[in-house]
């Protein structure tokens, strides 16, 4: 199994992750509150040539579900780009929120967008990596936020060999999934977790609130953490407030 962290802005996640002795880290290419394209990365073969492993982040901007063409369009743009310049540093999949739509709208056609997004890839060769959907926390209009929004999801995407999951504990809880099992029906509609963003939650089940505590800190029982971090099958990234992840990381090696 393997175990690692987001490392937020750090100028040298390769050696902050050997120091922090883990697996795999996951990174941001660009600056995630931005439209901006990735910039080449100098270290790039070092990346590639590291035995840490690295999956990137895609930025909080971008909404490919979205109905609105101005948003939409450069969402499509900056996937494609951002999955480029993971492929470049070697990484295993990109990670990209469900999106959401406005009140009022048709959500079988946010649905159909994504279908859309890896149908019109396939002409260019698809992406440079898989795109790992990632569940979410809130919004009555969100794409992935409950099991059966996730299954009409997976109708759209699930045949296209590039769709992947991305299972983050925290957005389940916070949108009303238990945890217990949760591993197993997840894979009865998807088939797959790719990867797991393990966080405790600040707020209580069900709150629709994305705010990550550390794994013993919060009101999900660290012991259900770790169980879906046994029963998953697919890299743990923790993306927990920054001076716990240490105690995090001792937590998880001494209960998986």
């Amino acid at each position: 199994m393997r175990i690692g962290a987001h490392l937020r802005e750090d100028t040298d996640p390769l050696a902050t992750a050997a120091d922090l002795g883990i697996d795999v880290f996951q990174m941001f290419v660009t600056d995630p509150q931005s439209w901006k394209k990735p910039a080449p990365n100098p270290r790039a073969q070092e990346f590639r040539e590291s035995p840490i492993d690295v999956v990137v982040h895609s930025s909080y901007s971008i909404n490919v579900a979205s109905l609105n063409n101005r948003l939409r369009m450069p969402s499509r743009k900056a996937v494609e780009q951002q999955a480029a310049a993971a492929a470049e540093l070697g990484a295993f999949g990109l990670v990209v929120h469900g999106g959401h739509l406005r009140d009022g709208e048709d959500s079988a056609e946010g649905f159909a967008n994504w279908h859309k997004l890896f149908d019109r890839q396939v002409d260019k060769g698809g992406f440079g990596v898989p795109i790992l959907i990632e569940n979410t926390a809130g919004g009555d209009h969100a794409m992935a936020r409950t099991l059966e929004s996730i299954d009409r999801l997976w109708s759209e995407v699930g045949d296209f060999e590039q769709a992947g999951f991305c299972l983050d504990t925290c957005h389940a809880w916070a949108g009303g999934e238990d945890l217990v099992g949760l591993v197993e029906r997840v894979k009865a509609i998807t088939g797959r977790i790719d990867l797991v963003h393990l966080n405790n939650s600040r707020d209580e089940f069900d709150s629709g609130r994305d705010r990550h505590a550390n794994l013993e800190s919060g009101h999900i029982d660290a012991a259900v953490l770790a169980e879906v971090a046994r029963t998953a099958g697919a890299p743990i990234i923790l993306e927990t407030p920054t001076e716990g992840i240490p105690e995090d990381l001792t937590y998880l090696r001494e209960h998986l």
